[in-house]
């Protein structure tokens, strides 16, 4: 069964439908690539799969141990190169902990499940993942 759905609506837009949820997002060209840069770009989307991806899974090990870790920020930064061609080179994340009183071996165990959750894993090693965790 398909994932999601997505149409082209025109103006270097997208709208994508979870089918599963029903929720629903639009993408749009960035302004530097011809677009009006009023919605997440699918670089944008690629970028955000990383950090999120890494929290989610944090999270699961968290719940399994019985963690808590509500209340976790962080940035992300997506890169761009030209050339040879446009592609993402460089994904950038920092995470603010908010102080959260972690052990040495819980904050190994939480950069470890980050640094190879599915999205890190997926993808081109083209692409530098740089994390700071900020324990």
């Amino acid at each position: 069964m398909a994932t999601a759905q997505a149409i082209y609506v025109g103006e270097l837009r997208t709208k994508a439908k979870h089918l599963k949820s029903g929720t629903e997002i639009i993408t749009d060209a960035p302004t530097d690539n011809h677009g009006k840069g009023e919605a997440f770009s699918p670089t944008d989307l690629v970028a955000t799969a990383l950090g999120t991806c890494m929290l989610t899974t944090m999270g699961i090990v968290a719940e399994r141990h019985g963690w808590e870790l509500k209340g976790i920020n962080m940035e992300i930064t997506k890169v761009m190169a030209t050339e040879p061609s446009r592609r993402i080179s460089e994904i950038h994340i920092k995470f603010d902990f908010n102080d959260m009183p972690l052990t040495d071996e819980q904050q190994i165990t939480l950069k470890n499940t980050a640094l190879t959750c599915p999205v890190a894993r997926s993808l081109d090693e083209n692409i530098k993942q740089i994390v700071d965790f900020g324990f």
